[in-house]
């Protein structure tokens, strides 16, 4: 193979293994089966004398992608793969425990010609510490691992420092080559320090430090180089030191369970006269060496994280310290005089939580925290962390109650349980474990309430929700958060009466909007319960007096707010008596303003507008209901300009059904005061408009919230219809509701399916009086039994879809059922697919009539779908839908035929070869389709044709099968060109 073809090919084969083996970067494991036998592979060519060199660097190619799954992940290109391997496995091969010189043999014959295997690894070592590529990293891995061999250090250990530190001294930052070779150096150097032993490199540590001193690395604008510096100054300190044990470690106890159970036998005795003996060992003075000092100066001015983590710096940057403290500590290297330090940086990472656009960043700052929690657990004894346990304690349960992701108050509840002991800590840990804290609506409503009836979290529990949660970017958090304070007041009535309310009483006016939002409900939570408490014990006056004391306290402020209010009402009402004449004439006004509004191009203003009209009096809309249901419908009709106003259409079609309830029913009534024979049709004509919302945007399917409100406002509208004027319902209208929600039905969302579902069964089973003309009603009663209206689970798609497919045998719910499931089956949720594959018996013979219109609709939607589309997906998903129309008989089975055969001559290739292969499949599986005298001859021409050559070539067999077939052959349309020169007269 010529060198420009190899090269490409390899290029080709390199990227495609890569492709595949990047996959499995997260779960490297799922391949350690497979990894032997592509070693195997690769080895095999390597070892063989006879390979090409080009194929063996190829094979160290693959090899060091298959090494990206090990502990050295490298990226270069050419050759240095190679390199790398082998320098590697030089590595590896230096760890065999025999002495080197056993392989020299007796030098000394042939001393001129051959060199000692040590020396020969040492320069190649050396050879690559200098080179510019990633085998530099492999070299420094080959030091580390072969100098700290017994026979290699003492014999060219000292050699080897004396010419790394001779190359640092003479090379310099500030050039190219100069960075090149202090980097091999340094990676030598730090990996060296790392493997050996102290008492190895405590004679030559602080000649290297000076080295490194007289460097001034901390002034390079080489960030990799500053790197390597601090780590190697690290090493040195640790050198430096002698080893110890803290005695304030956390002490695991004894082994023997008979030892820990004998508190006063002589075995635990003799182990605590062990521990002291240790202890007093510990004790002992040493002389520290003078390079400590250094070492230490260097790191203190390098690293601070205490200090350096605070408000202003990003979450990345706190996610960051927090797994470095929680790093040191359990190490053991942050000393107990720290903690004091430390707790509060904790404290305030627990709660982390900054808002970015739509959401919020900092859970991941949290579940650090939790893990600095854990790590100092497991890292100090308990008596260390006495002075700090209840600040630690309070602030984690807070975490594993009230934080909003799961996976933040698991990681609470599990160190709150590694912490140890505190006052009902057991009781906690049963209510908060690590599964109850899992649903977040029953952590806020029913775990907080009982954990607030111990006393030393009660109050901080309160103060967080005031603080932290009333006023968060999430309105279901804010909404849980006043619920939260409603259950939790009777815990601390006083302290709600006396300090919270007036410390929300000023934010539910402020200018933040979610701020005032969250305290007004707060306040309105709180005032409800302690309304409740005093009915309770009788002491409303008691309450009704703390209340008004509380509100005297903003008496001033409010007083002068409320004057304002009122003398601006006066002046305007004077300068408008002349127009005031009649209070219709007010009504009037009001209504046609509030209607003016719908079509306001801001869509929350046209939300709060609608949920207005849904909640005005029967007097308001006496006269003007027709005018409020026209504004309505046009807020819930989809135009150019507001396709993304979804949940503008929401509110209005809940505002209809609050209208309709409001205006009330009677048949022979006018249109403009009742809920008649006369708009009953419009009514529900915008409803069911409702239900076939499918908009998505960036949010994802927000029309299934228009589905929804519709489905409600729906039944809400049929069942005040039935209770009052049955006869306004006809069958037309409660087929095509029961139809529309039985689609819905079938949705593929489990939240709009279960909703659906409770729709259908309400209105299936409403029996004051029974809602008249349901198709199949006793068919449906039996398919959903009154006893499992309430048991039904519509979420769990593995009890839904048995049941709604069922419905495929009604003809009256065919069409509108098979819709939902197609829409479902095209989803990503692979439980909902799978699970719509349990379709009845015998339901597809539904279809089977030659007269029935599914399989005439279905065809022609296709057929315009594919029309002139150049979309290879649609055009291939079209092939599998005529393919499968093959089953209906008559004038349907030649028509697809006829569609296929136009497909077989398409202008795009793949499309013609797709076609030919499902063709040549259905007539397999239907064999009953074609006359057996020819169905071989049509299979061989399907299979043996190219499909994918020239289109005279392949049209010439088309026509063939269609000559075998008797389908008339697709004729060619010449384009006629249009003259555009005017005629003569």
């Amino acid at each position: 193979m010529p060198v420009r073809a190899f090269i490409l090919t390899s290029l080709l084969q390199i990227s495609f293994f890569s492709g595949i083996m990047d996959k499995y970067q997260e779960q490297p494991h799922l391949l350690d089966r497979h990894l032997e036998w592509m070693m195997t592979l690769l080895l095999d060519i390597v070892r063989d004398n006879g390979s090409p060199p080009q194929l063996v660097h190829l094979a160290f190619k693959f090899l060091y992608i298959i090494t990206k799954f090990s502990s050295h992940c490298f990226l270069m290109k050419f050759t240095w793969e190679t390199r790398y391997m082998l320098l590697l496995w030089l590595s590896m091969i230096c760890l065999i425990p025999f002495d080197l010189a056993r392989f020299d043999g007796n030098i000394s014959e042939e001393e001129h010609t051959r060199v000692p295997t040590m020396d020969r690894i040492l320069a190649v070592a050396k050879c690559y510490l200098v080179v510019s590529d990633k085998a530099r990293d492999a070299a420094a891995v080959l030091v580390s691992k072969f100098i700290v061999r017994p026979d290699v250090k003492q014999k060219r250990m000292a050699d080897f420092l004396d010419w790394t530190l001779s190359m640092i001294s003479k090379s310099s930052f500030q050039s190219m080559e100069g960075t090149v070779v202090m980097n091999g150096m340094l990676q030598a150097l730090a990996q060296l320090f790392k493997h050996a032993k102290r008492e190895d490199c405590l004679p030559y540590a602080a000649t290297v430090l000076e080295c490194l001193d007289n460097c001034k690395l901390s002034e390079s604008n080489q960030m990799v180089l500053r790197k390597l510096g601090m780590k190697l100054v690290q090493r040195l300190g640790l050198t430096f030191v002698k080893p110890k044990v803290a005695k304030w470690r956390y002490q695991r106890g004894c082994r023997s369970l008979a030892a820990n159970l004998q508190a006063q036998g002589s075995v635990v005795q003799s182990q605590m006269t062990t521990v002291a003996a240790n202890e007093a060992d510990d004790e002992e003075e040493y002389d520290i060496p003078g390079e400590i000092e250094n070492v230490v100066g260097v790191v203190l001015t390098k690293t601070c994280l205490c200090s350096k983590i605070s408000f202003q710096e990003t979450d990345n940057a706190w996610h960051g310290g927090c797994l470095a403290l929680a790093e040191l500590g359990r190490r053991g290297l942050l000393l107990p005089s720290r903690i004091s330090d430390v707790v509060p940086v904790i404290l305030r990472a627990l709660t982390y939580d900054e808002k970015r656009g739509a959401c919020s960043v900092g859970s991941n700052v949290r579940d650090a925290a939790c893990y600095v929690c854990w790590a100092f657990a497991r890292a100090y004894d308990p008596t260390e962390l006495i002075p700090f346990i209840n600040q630690i304690a309070s602030a984690l349960i807070i975490a594993a109650v009230f934080d909003r992701d799961v996976n933040c108050r698991r990681a609470a509840s599990v160190s709150y349980h590694i912490l140890g002991t505190f006052p009902h800590g057991i009781d906690i840990l049963t209510a908060a474990d690590y599964f109850a804290v899992g649903n977040r609506v029953n952590c806020y409503l029913t775990i907080s309430v009982y954990i607030a009836g111990f006393p030393q979290y009660t109050q901080p529990m309160i103060d967080h929700l005031v603080n932290m949660k009333i006023n968060h970017w999430d309105s279901v958090i804010r909404e849980l958060s006043t619920k939260a304070l409603h259950n939790l007041t009777p815990r601390a009535s006083e302290y709600m009466a006396n300090v919270v309310l007036p410390r929300l009483l000023p934010l539910s006016v402020g200018t933040d909007l979610h701020t005032r939002h969250g305290a007004i409900l707060a306040c309105a939570e709180i005032t409800h319960a302690l309304c409740k408490l005093a009915e309770e014990n009788n002491s409303f006056l008691s309450i009704i007096t703390e209340i008004s004391i509380l509100l005297n306290f903003f008496s001033i402020e409010f007083l002068f707010v409320l004057i304002t209010g009122w003398q601006w009402l006066i002046n305007d009402s004077l300068r408008s008596l002349t127009f005031a004449s009649s209070t219709a004439r007010q009504h009037i006004k009001l209504v046609t303003m509030y209607v003016s509004e719908l079509q306001n191009t801001e869509e929350m203003v046209r939300c709060g507008f609608s949920r207005a009209l849904g909640a005005l009096p029967r007097f308001l809309l006496k006269g003007r209901l027709q005018q409020v249901l026209e504004g309505l419908k046009q807020v819930t009709l989809i135009s150019p300009g507001n396709v993304s106003f979804a949940e503008a259409r929401r509110d209005a079609l809940i505002a209809i059904a609050k209208v309709c309830q409001t205006a009330g029913v009677k048949g022979e009534g006018s249109q403009e005061e009742y809920v008649c024979k006369d708009n009953v049709a419009q009514i529900y004509a915008m409803l069911l408009n409702g239900v076939t919302d499918y908009t998505t945007d960036s949010r994802g399917d927000v029309g299934g919230w228009v589905r929804e409100a519709a489905m409600r406002s729906l039944m809400e509208v049929t069942l005040l219809l039935v209770q009052n004027e049955a006869e306004l319902i006809d069958a037309n209208i409660c087929k095509q509701i029961m139809c529309c929600v039985a689609q819905q039905s079938a949705e593929k969302i489990d939240k709009f399916r279960a909703h659906a579902g409770s729709v259908f069964l309400a209105l299936l089973h409403f029996d004051h009086p029974p809602i008249p003309h349901i198709p199949h009603r006793e068919e449906l009663e039996r398919i959903f039994p009154r006893s499992e209206k309430e048991t039904l689970n519509w979420n769990a798609a593995s009890e839904a879809f048995p049941r709604i497919t069922q419905l495929l045998a009604l003809p009256a719910y065919q069409y509108s059922v098979l819709l939902g499931l197609s829409v479902s089956v095209g989803g990503l949720t692979e439980t909902t697919v799978r699970r719509q594959s349990g379709f009845p018996a015998g339901w597809d013979n539904a279809f089977t009539d030659k007269f029935h219109p599914f399989p005439v609709k279905l065809f022609t939607l296709c057929k315009e779908e594919i029309k002139r589309s150049k979309d290879i997906r649609k055009l291939r998903s079209s092939i599998g839908v005529f393919c499968g129309l093959i089953q209906f008989q008559g004038d349907m089975r030649e028509k697809v035929f006829f569609q296929l055969f136009l497909l077989l001559c398409h202008p795009f290739p793949v499309i013609r070869k797709t076609t030919a292969s499902q063709v040549y499949e259905m007539l397999i599986t239907y064999s009953d389709v074609l006359d057996p005298a020819i169905m071989d001859s049509v299979l061989t021409i399907l299979s043996d044709t190219n499909w994918e050559a020239e289109l005279p070539v392949v049209r010439e067999k088309r026509n063939c099968l269609c000559d075998l077939m008797n389908v008339p052959k697709p004729q060619l349309v010449s384009k006629v060109r249009k003259s555009n020169r005017p005629h003569s007269m």
